[in-house]
């Protein structure tokens, strides 16, 4: 328990932000050595700037805050999720801003399943609405134990999570606010279902106050816990843009729907399509074809394969596990996206790019627009 308190106390402290408290992690092992060590940073970290050394003597306020914030999680069942716990979403530790905390309140598996972002404007017209709620329904049927991820905002946000929850799909809530309170207060019955139907998750403390910015920062994770993001209807500027641009930053697959020239709030999604960021969908069976996504009737169950099983004579090239299981998950597929490939191998996206290009180099793979990438099929 004092390592946590010493976790959340870390991100606590002003002045340190999500980069510096990983190098302060990484060179002293642990958060608890950190501030056993705190008044001789300079013992390990020489050219620790003078900035650091003065916020890291100031601690007393953040460690006290800390201590009740384990009091509040431990009271309301709340779990905390650091990036050494097994449980911590494997997608978003790729991303060099990921938080050295999430705090949880649900039951949803980040990484055991597919994951998807359904983002769009506030103001969503009644077009947007049909085409998320549509798009919901179909990616749960098409893909059966989906988790859908959106920011519980006003609009496009949280039709998609009433959507996933009448379709019995479970979604996932990002918050800009600790979990003491919702915001806006007339999500909270949507919110108190998805608890029990995906969960509510957020990098915040308990009374973190209501800040524009950490709307802007909320954006990242909703990004960095997906394997892509599809963006249904977005003016010419909003979060929607923001999270889409996060997702090209993490090297995710964006998608969008688009729209009439003349309609204002499908500016954005025309725009993302125009310039490229964004493959454009008019479906959930695009979105999923182009996901390299096998599609299976609701409630089938795929084969349970051996690790190595239907990828024949990889021996005879002297690869290591680790691109076996690269070999292996591309098997039986056209081509697939990289991101998938991460997620499915649990491999980290750096070590995933090394066995790509040493996998192309041997001839055994080739790389494809949109970061996808296929097997040549003549060596298999």
């Amino acid at each position: 328990m004092r390592e946590l308190t010493c976790t959340i106390a870390l991100t606590l402290i002003k002045n340190i932000g999500v980069v510096t408290a990983k190098m302060l992690l990484e060179r002293f092992g642990s958060a608890t050595a950190v501030f056993e060590n705190r008044n001789n940073i300079r013992d390990v970290i020489p050219d620790a700037t003078h900035r650091l050394i003065e916020s890291m003597r100031n601690v007393d306020d953040a460690v006290e805050r800390a201590k009740r914030e384990v009091a509040f999680i431990e009271e309301k069942n709340i779990r905390a999720l650091c990036s050494s716990d097994a449980a911590y979403p494997r997608r978003l530790l790729n991303c060099a801003d990921a938080p050295l905390v999430l705090y949880y309140y649900g039951n949803a598996d980040f990484n055991d399943r597919k994951v998807v972002c359904v983002v769009g404007t506030r103001r969503c017209t009644p077009y947007g609405r049909y085409l998320c709620e549509t798009f919901v329904r179909e990616l749960g049927e098409a893909v059966p134990g989906v988790l859908v991820v959106s920011g519980l905002a006003y609009g496009i946000d949280v039709c998609a999570h009433r959507q996933s929850l009448s379709s019995g799909v479970d979604t996932v809530g990002i918050l800009a606010h600790g979990l003491d309170m919702i915001y806006p207060a007339s999500h909270r019955t949507v919110a108190t279902e998805m608890i029990s139907h995906g969960g509510l998750l957020t990098e915040h403390v308990s009374r973190t106050p209501i800040d524009r910015f950490n709307f802007v920062r909320r954006n990242r994770i909703v990004a960095g816990v997906s394997d892509a993001c599809v963006v249904i209807e977005s003016g010419r500027k909003g979060g929607s843009l923001i999270t889409a641009e996060m997702a090209c930053g993490y090297d995710r697959d964006v998608f969008a729907f688009p729209g009439r020239v003349s309609d204002d709030m499908s500016r954005g999604c025309n725009s993302l399509i125009a310039s490229n960021k964004a493959a454009m969908i008019e479906s959930a069976s695009d979105f999923v074809s182009l996901m390299g996504w096998d599609v299976k009737a609701k409630g089938q169950k795929a084969k349970q394969l051996g690790l190595f099983d239907g990828v024949p004579d990889m021996d005879v090239y002297g690869l290591s596990d680790d691109a076996k299981k690269v070999i292996c998950s591309l098997s039986g597929v056209e081509d697939k996206p990289v991101n998938t490939i991460v997620s499915e191998t649990g491999l980290p996206y750096s070590a995933i790019s090394l066995l790509i290009f040493d996998l192309e180099s041997k001839g055994l793979l080739e790389s494809l627009a949109g970061n996808r990438v296929r097997l040549v099929k003549n060596r298999f």
